[in-house]
């Protein structure tokens, strides 16, 4: 698969689907991808593998009596939802899900491409996110150290 990248706006209809970029559709190898709770009130979506190997790496490390792990398994492990493309490219986001992301039927989404996974965002509230957090990315980009040397 093809690194995945790019940010890609698109309005979420009333049944609660997304068109979905062709252009991210086809580096896709499967017809859909595991939707779940991300971080800063999005979702996160990854291709089926890319999902098996996240969710063995959190398994692996989850312990039921570890309540920060419990946490983690409870956030990410448990909401997730296979989700498969229909015939018009669309994919059709679990209302659960779209209640966790604020994603709003006629709302604009921003769609962001990541390497191997992707964020779906409520647009406001991903401006909203961008402006907040604006004073950080100096530097969490110092965090990467060197990499562009």
């Amino acid at each position: 698969m093809e690194m995945l990248s790019g940010d890609f706006r698109n309005t979420l209809d009333e049944k609660g689907r997304i068109s979905f970029p062709a252009k991210l559709r086809n580096v896709l190898q499967k017809n859909e991808l595991v939707v779940t709770q991300g971080l800063d009130h999005c979702l996160m979506l990854f291709t089926t593998e890319e999902w098996e190997s996240l969710n063995s790496k959190i398994m692996g490390q989850a312990s039921v009596f570890d309540p920060q792990k419990r946490k983690i398994m409870r956030h990410f492990i448990a909401p997730a939802q296979q989700v498969e493309f229909d015939k018009s490219g669309r994919l059709s986001i679990p209302q659960s899900l779209r209640d966790y992301a604020s994603l709003k039927s006629g709302g604009e989404c921003a769609i962001l491409a990541m390497g191997k996974f992707m964020e779906l965002w409520d647009s406001e509230t991903y401006s909203r996110y961008n402006l907040q957090t604006e004073s950080e990315l100096e530097e969490a980009a110092a965090s990467f150290g060197d990499i562009l040397l």
